[in-house]
């Protein structure tokens, strides 16, 4: 195995950010190679949830209650439930991003919503008026003191201009009104600030529908970037390190606005890791990247991941934090051409049993089969005797829905989410599943489940989901999902359909009514080891960043040309098994190790520890 990396040749300059949302505060590299970080405000649901009705309890955002003496603020109760006062507003978080360097990046409500079902700005004149509250926002920010706006920020305490450069636009906006309303606020902020630089979003996910529409929209709209958002399996991660080699560097660029492996296991923060090496290989097109959420209080949990933990003691650094904050500090100002010459790591084939499920959908199954490739039946069952083969089941393992046998069939009554029953063995491979299945009432299709190795892991063919509008193939692992591919199916009521799924290797093909309307390979391996090089513009450094996610050391040869580096260099190794993680109350376990070391320079061989992020910094010779 070997490891070239060939200094004399640029691949791009980085620039990238580091999220510690629902406020995100990040780094940035410019392509000036001047430091810099950005911080976005207010963040997540906070900024597009609730009724556009001023006098309301429960109203969306406005920056506007946000400023003016602290003791008359109005406030407001937030899309998560609780209370909020504005106590933090805009004129304190502007300060707050030129107290720590950084620049500020509102996002705001364009009069829709991307977290439930909250009402719409669909009048002229309402919209109007949140358009102007928009272009307010960047006068409160860079007027002159001369005007009303600029006056304010005055009078606040602060006569100098912040300094706004760029706006964001929503946030994991889905409905049709998103794509009517957005046009009025990126057109008014082109007229009046042609300088500043619009965000826009593409929703909640990492491929689909809305996705793929709300990328086509922005680049018709000729953003600047597109807010991407993802909450991922830490498999999804570690095989996407490519996701965006092949983005388009005409279009808008890529902001990661939030993303994260979905637990603060080292496992987890590894794969975060391995993604970030082709997030700073893709730094000329991903202009920012963003973990979130930054806190979460230890007493009020409402999901992990989070970056810090904390209780009204103490505070702790997660797994994840520490990868997060490695690679903040060791950006580079460009990123050097390297490859990887190895082996790939053959992964093993799709295998587990079988299951069926519904989401918010009350739907009947019959004739279940599965055939191994031989041709030999490992399982069938049409319900005329009852369902004794299947195990009721739910996330963590609890039981959802109501099943029954009846009248020759498996029913499934209850409007409730995630309803499975599953049967089979976890170490079946290689088979064809059939079954009839056929909608009777609710919002949504049918989903049908292979390779379930446990109630985390799991795939599951998702038809007619997302309130039938479309249909996916879905993987968890550890209890994350991941969206592997989207195809146009939807569900009609009272249909029976036949359907069909091929698991050959680790490629899924399925069929609907004898059509197959999908195909696709989940390579689900590991890379051998994923790296990314980058220089350091004023002292010439060299670091390589090396992500070692195997059970094992992996020994590589290096070889670094162009201009010679000294045989001596700074080592940091974060390193532990998958399971760890830094817990409130008890002695840190993932923490960065660093040690000068020898027998580098341009050639040498080095062994990565197993599960394990690797740093190696090399300065030229000549420099002190």
């Amino acid at each position: 195995m070997c490891l070239t990396c060939r200094s004399g040749e640029v691949v791009s300059s980085t620039s990238l950010l580091r999220r510690t949302g629902p406020i995100a505060l990040t780094q940035n590299l410019s392509t000036r190679g001047e430091s810099s970080t950005i911080h976005e405000y207010p963040g997540g649901c906070i900024v597009n949830t609730g009724s556009f009705d001023p006098g309301s309890r429960e109203r969306a955002y406005n920056w506007k209650d946000t400023v003016g003496p602290v003791e008359e603020r109005l406030t407001n109760q937030n899309f998560w439930g609780y209370n909020q006062s504005y106590g933090l507003g805009y004129f304190e978080y502007f300060q707050f991003a030129e107290d720590i360097g950084a620049e500020p990046l509102p996002v705001v409500p364009v009069g829709t919503t991307g977290c439930g079902d909250s009402p719409e700005i669909t009048d002229p004149d309402e919209l109007d008026r949140w358009v102007q509250d928009t272009l307010d926002l960047i006068e409160f920010a860079n007027g002159s003191t001369r005007t009303e706006w600029g006056a304010l920020r005055a009078a606040m305490g602060h006569p100098r201009p912040f300094g706004l450069e760029r706006i964001g636009l929503g946030n994991e906006e889905y409905k049709d009104q998103f794509y009517v309303n957005f046009p009025a606020f990126k057109d008014a902020i082109r007229e009046a600030h042609p300088d500043i630089e619009i965000i826009g979003n593409s929703g909640v996910d990492d491929a689909g529908a809305v996705f793929d529409r709300s990328w086509e929209f922005m680049r018709e709209q000729e953003v600047d970037a597109v807010d991407e958002h993802y909450y991922n399996a830490p498999e999804w991660f570690l095989a996407n390190n490519d996701r965006y080699d092949s983005y388009d560097r005409g279009g808008p660029h890529v902001f990661v606005g939030e993303y994260a492996s979905r637990s603060n296991t080292w496992w987890s923060a590894l794969s975060e890791a391995s993604y970030l090496t082709g997030i700073e290989r893709n730094a000329d097109v991903v202009d920012m990247a963003s973990y979130a959420p930054l806190l979460s209080n230890i007493d009020y949990v409402d999901w992990a991941p989070d970056m810090i933990w904390f209780d009204n003691h103490q505070t702790v650094k997660s797994a994840s934090y520490e990868v997060q904050h490695l690679f903040a500090n060791n950006t580079g100002d460009q990123v050097l051409a390297s490859t990887l010459d190895a082996d790939p790591i053959a992964p093993e084939d799709i295998a587990g049993g079988i299951g069926l499920a519904t989401w918010n959908t009350a739907a009947v199954y019959d004739d279940a089969k599965v055939t191994a490739a031989d041709g030999t039946v490992l399982f069938e069952d049409d319900f005329a005797t009852g369902s004794d083969g299947w195990t009721v089941t739910g996330p963590g393992g609890t039981p959802r829905g109501t099943w029954e046998a009846v009248d020759g069939a498996y029913a499934q009554t209850a409007l409730v989410e995630d309803a499975r029953s599953t049967a089979g063995a976890a170490d079946w491979s290689n088979y064809t599943y059939e079954v009839k299945a056929t909608k009777t009432a609710g919002s949504e299709g049918f989903l049908v489940m292979f390779g379930v190795e446990g109630t985390d892991d799991y795939y599951w063919w998702n038809l007619g989901g997302w309130n039938n509008t479309t249909s996916a193939v879905e993987k968890s692992s550890g209890g994350g999902k991941s969206t592997l591919l989207n195809h146009d199916t939807v569900i009609e009521t009272g249909r029976t359909y036949d359907l069909k799924l091929q698991v050959a290797g680790r490629t899924v093909t399925g069929f609907v009514d004898g059509e197959q309307v999908f195909s696709i390979e989940d390579d689900g391996g590991i890379e051998p080891l994923y790296q990314v090089v980058t220089r350091d513009e004023d002292t010439g450094e060299i670091t390589l960043k090396v992500v070692n996610a195997q059970d094992r050391a992996v020994t590589t040869d290096v070889s670094l040309t162009g201009r010679r580096l000294k045989d001596r260099g700074e080592v940091t190794t974060l390193a532990c098994d998958p399971g760890c993680d830094n817990i409130l109350g008890q002695e840190q376990v993932v923490y960065p190790v660093t040690e000068r070391t020898g027998g580098l320079g341009n050639e040498f061989t080095y062994e990565f520890a197993p599960y394990s992020v690797t740093f190696i910094t090399l300065k030229p010779q000549g420099r002190h």
